[in-house]
């Protein structure tokens, strides 16, 4: 009869955890966003293509879209569009290039040449960043480059412009980064911050900080979402991706020379 009633027991328990559901966070290393329509969908949609079966990019990049590469050790990266300036984007913690495909389309689109890259869980992402600067100038035609970030990246594309001097970055693009004030004060290429208001990480009060220290850059320019706690690609699946990515696009051409 004990043994029964623990059967019993077990099958209740399990039951009452199956209703209360799995509560997962989201892949971005930040706090969980509230739902909406679009983040929803991207996320729970399932893909229905088969994988791919050649060289690519976390299976959302294949040789159709550009030049695959190796580094480091076999991880892998692409560069893709044919335009004279270039785009190094690096994703959040958690992430990966899939999330930022919204913006490396637009960006192709528009004439930039794009490179990202799968991050390596253990090199500083400061180093890393660098490194693919260096490597998407040495191809034909691409003249300066701007570093995007997300989250980390965006913390971190910072000095790394810094590293590289403004002859070689034209710009640098932080989606939910907190920007040390030191490093946002010897910048002298031009910023662009987006972030969502409430965020945890690159929120309101992070990017306003950052701002006001980037005294020697020759163009700030930040564009808060109001209200939200949406945070790096996330910003990309949101009912507001449009305006971010027009918000991009738009500072790009203008300091692209």
């Amino acid at each position: 009869m004990r043994r029964m009633l623990s059967a019993v027991g077990l099958v209740t328990m399990l039951a009452a955890l199956a209703a209360c559901g799995s509560g997962g966070g989201g892949a971005t290393g930040a706090a969980p966003a509230p739902a909406t329509p679009a983040t929803s969908a991207t996320s729970a949609a399932p893909s229905s293509s088969p994988p791919p079966t050649g060289p690519n990019v976390s299976g959302c990049f294949t040789e159709a879209d550009g030049k695959i590469f190796e580094y480091d050790g076999g991880l892998p990266g692409v560069i893709t569009g044919t335009g004279s300036t270039g785009v190094v984007i690096t994703y959040e913690r958690r992430g990966n290039v899939c999330t930022w495909r919204p913006l490396s389309d637009r960006l192709v689109a528009a004439g930039y040449r794009v490179l990202l890259y799968a991050r390596s869980a253990v090199a500083a992402p400061e180093d890393t960043t660098v490194a693919m600067a260096k490597r998407l100038a040495k191809e034909k035609g691409v003249g300066r480059v701007f570093l995007v970030g997300g989250s980390i990246g965006a913390t971190t594309a910072v000095p790394a412009a810094l590293r590289l001097g403004p002859e070689k970055i034209a710009g640098v693009v932080a989606l939910s980064g907190e920007i040390a004030a030191e490093d946002a004060a010897e910048l002298t290429v031009p910023l662009l911050q987006i972030g969502s208001e409430h965020d945890d990480y690159g929120g309101r009060a992070a990017l306003d900080a950052a701002r006001a220290a980037a005294t020697k850059a020759p163009d700030t320019q930040a564009l808060v979402i109001p209200g939200e706690r949406l945070h790096a690609s996330q910003l990309l699946a949101s009912p507001y991706a449009d305006q971010v990515l027009s918000t991009v696009e738009t500072f790009m051409n203008r300091h692209k020379g």
